[in-house]
């Protein structure tokens, strides 16, 4: 909840005019608690996994030329029925586990200094902390599931994951309770590290919603599944000179943990190779 009355009085603190986007989320959150504020992530992740993937399931249940060029596994189909379950079962999961999750979670948000007062960070602040927590999701998250598909990780975790072994887009979060809990690990990493505002916060729970949906999302454009992996921190270093201050001290922060994914996973790949 803001500490405003009105629009004046926020005028007064900032010392300058409000901007057209101040002024709307001042408007919608002046009196709304934090913790409601918040909650607009449980409504956000169930529209983002309702509607997201709808596009390829009417793809693949038509059957499309175009559409079977970029499917991983093209003759594989998976029915309408199968997708429906898979959806009902995660639907299920967001209501027993996901939802209640981040409703307890909310004093570690408090604690980690997420806002919602004004003033409301400037684009390049928000691209500059999402950069940063992509990476960080990206590094943590390949760790872990390289955990998780080892045997013991498997056998006793992952392998719920895999119960569709065509990849689908609704299938994302279908995964056993405790991968839950420690794939919300990388997801609240970067938040914690480099805390900003609630708007960046929901863009950044929203995006990395699609991002796993599109990575189950059965179909590939024909690029190495790995290149980000290799081109996270060149573009990371060209997009820290172009931003400005603030952005740059941001991505500084964190840049050193860019460096060291990207040289363990080159590491790694080549000791596969070997």
């Amino acid at each position: 909840m803001l500490p405003f009355n009105t629009i004046e009085e926020a005028t007064t603190f900032l010392g300058r005019n409000l901007t057209v986007p101040e002024t709307l989320w001042f408007n919608y959150s002046a009196q709304k608690s934090d913790f409601y504020l918040y909650c607009h992530n449980i409504l956000f992740l169930f529209l983002i996994f309702t509607f997201v993937p709808l596009p390829l399931v009417f793809f693949e249940t038509m059957r499309s030329l175009g559409f079977l060029k970029y499917k991983i596994q093209p003759k594989v189909k998976t029915s309408l029925s199968e997708m429906f379950r898979c959806y009902k079962d995660v639907m299920r999961m967001f209501v027993l586990l996901v939802g209640p999750l981040q409703l307890s979670s909310y004093p570690s948000i408090k604690m980690v200094g997420i806002r919602t007062g004004l003033p409301l960070p400037s684009m390049w602040e928000i691209l500059a902390q999402l950069t940063v927590y992509f990476m960080i999701e990206d590094y943590t998250n390949y760790w872990i599931h390289r955990f998780l598909h080892g045997k013991w990780g498997y056998e006793n975790i992952h392998r719920v994951h895999h119960v569709y072994s065509a990849p689908i887009g609704f299938a994302a979060p279908y995964a056993h309770w405790l991968e839950v809990l420690i794939l919300g690990i990388p997801t609240f990493l970067g938040p914690a590290i480099v805390p900003g505002h609630m708007i960046t916060f929901w863009l950044w729970i929203a995006l990395r919603q699609i991002e796993a949906i599109e990575t189950h999302n059965m179909i590939s454009p024909g690029l190495p599944q790995n290149i980000s992996h290799f081109t996270v921190v060149q573009i990371t270093m060209i997009t820290t000179i172009m931003l400005d201050n603030k952005a740059r001290a941001i991505l500084l922060r964190c840049l050193l943990i860019a460096i060291i994914s990207m040289a363990l996973t080159r590491a790694t790949a080549t000791i596969r190779r070997s």
